[in-house]
């Protein structure tokens, strides 16, 4: 399992900061940064952009492309991450990597979409990547793998 002091090393190795937008993993993905001694040297703060138009309002997710797929969507993701970025700006210069969590870990799906249907997205000044993934088990158990799943294209993408 690919660990957040691997992402945090990886950026600052870079001279990188991180900004997060989370929406099913309600701060998980922060937490698994935060438990990291000396993540203050990358890590820029998280938004929990749990209600759908908390990710227009806060993070520029686009109104229209919420009205026709809804906030799981590959798109909606790559927007979140950007506007992470956007959002965790420091004296009008963005952090340098985005990355976002949008999803239905259940137990019902407001949408019809399945349950354990996530969209993760990482985006940095040289590369912007949506990735879907479909996981099995109970609430708990998606959101676990959602942040196992982000952390670890994290890494995957600071490694190109």
């Amino acid at each position: 399992m690919t660990s957040a002091s691997e992402v945090l090393a990886a950026l600052i190795e870079r001279g990188w900061t991180l900004g997060i937008a989370e929406s099913l993993t309600g701060g998980a993905l922060a937490a698994e940064f935060v438990s990291v001694p000396g993540a203050s040297a990358s890590l820029r703060g998280a938004i929990v952009a749990y209600a759908t138009p908390i990710k227009h309002t806060l993070l520029g997710v686009d109104d229209g492309l919420l009205d026709a797929h809804g906030p799981v969507h590959p798109e909606v993701a790559l927007q979140m991450a950007a506007g992470a970025r956007r959002s965790l700006q420091v004296s009008g210069i963005p952090a340098d990597v985005g990355v976002s969590t949008t999803g239905i870990a259940g137990p019902d799906s407001p949408d019809g979409q399945p349950v354990g249907t996530v969209h993760i997205a990482v985006v940095t000044p040289d590369h912007s990547v949506s990735e879907a993934f479909r996981f099995d088990g109970d609430r708990a158990q998606v959101r676990a793998q959602t942040v196992d799943a982000a952390v670890a294209m994290l890494l995957r993408v600071l490694r190109e």
